[in-house]
């Protein structure tokens, strides 16, 4: 069964849609990029998987065991966030928050995970810095060894390397496609960079006038594809 089901989606706000008619599947192991026009949107579809926002129509399932509250999330940062003032290590522990339940504390087991996840973005010498004190390319890593504390199935991503520069991006890259490919973590990321969807990502989902969602080589061969390809994949 799909890790995420979305049937006849239609998104928006204040009962006025934005997007409609959105149905597609999201498995094990896929690699899903979205992808399209400015104000589509892209991020109103990543919040309703979240769960954060209601759709207008339509449904949004979990399945394959996935519950909504194990899904690692890493959001656009806001410049609020980048100034907040914890330990590298307690930013990357409150991604254990959505297992704790009812207890008011975090365990050995949760610290353990912390510590897994800090090695695992090569960040543990920073771990007890103050996250305002790094730079971005490590500030996005501590977000998402946080994020790997939440999920061991499915990272949704809203456009992580936002602002690094080319080195730090293709090494940000790097990283997400091996938690991917050799772990085995299936990624869903917004992204306005269509080169990168298209090395990276076994399926595209483009939205806006022209919809398309499936394997990366069919989307080379559709309409939708030509014609963003065509116009240089336009920033959203």
């Amino acid at each position: 069964m799909a890790l995420l089901t979305c049937s006849d989606l239609s998104l928006g706000y204040e009962g006025k849609p934005i997007l409609e008619h959105i149905s597609f599947e999201v498995n094990a192991g896929d690699y899903l990029c979205i992808v399209g026009e400015n104000g589509s949107g892209k991020s109103t579809l990543m919040k309703t998987l979240l769960g954060l926002l209601r759709p207008l129509r339509g449904k949004v399932l979990t399945g394959d065991g996935l519950h909504q509250n194990e899904i690692g999330y890493l959001p656009q940062q806001t410049v609020i966030q980048r100034d907040f003032p914890a330990s590298v290590f307690e930013i990357v522990l409150s991604g254990c928050q959505g297992r704790q339940g009812l207890r008011p504390f975090y365990t050995k087991a949760d610290k353990d995970l912390a510590w897994k996840n800090i090695r695992r973005m090569e960040i543990e010498p920073l771990a007890r810095r103050c996250y305002r004190e790094l730079s971005g390319g490590q500030q996005q890593r501590v977000l998402l060894a946080r994020a790997l504390c939440a999920t061991r199935k499915l990272l949704l991503l809203d456009e992580p390397v936002a602002g690094l520069d080319p080195k730090v991006t293709a090494e940000m890259y790097q990283l997400i496609s091996d938690l991917n490919r050799k772990d085995g973590i299936t990624v869903v990321m917004i992204s306005h960079d269509l080169e990168a969807a298209l090395r990276y990502a076994t399926h595209i989902l483009h939205i806006g006038a022209r919809i398309y969602c499936g394997p990366v080589a069919g989307y080379l061969k559709s309409e939708t594809g030509a014609r963003w390809l065509a116009e240089g994949g336009m920033e959203a």
